[in-house]
C-alpha cells in the first residue's frame, strides 16, 4: 500500500465534511417529519451517510502508518 497524496487525503477530508453534513440534514429532517415512512426513509439515509462516513475514516486509518512524517519537498 502507498501512502495517499496530498490531493487524496484533500478529497478525503472533503467527502467525510460532505457525509457529516448529509447524517445532521438527514436526522434532522427525520426529526421534524410527520409522515412516518418519509421520516423511516430519512433515517435509513443518515444511516448510509454515518457508514460512508466510517469507511472514509477507516481508510485515513488504514494509511495512517505509512503517512510521511515530513512534507515531501
Amino acid at each position: 500500500m502507498q501512502p495517499l497524496t496530498a490531493k487524496e487525503l484533500e478529497y478525503i477530508a472533503d467527502s467525510m465534511s460532505n457525509e457529516d453534513l448529509l447524517i445532521k440534514q438527514c436526522t434532522a429532517a427525520a426529526l421534524s417529519c410527520t409522515n412516518l415512512q418519509i421520516q423511516q426513509v430519512l433515517m435509513h439515509q443518515s444511516q448510509v451517510h454515518m457508514q460512508q462516513y466510517q469507511t472514509l475514516l477507516n481508510c485515513l486509518q488504514q494509511h495512517q502508518g505509512i503517512a510521511p512524517t515530513q512534507p515531501s519537498s
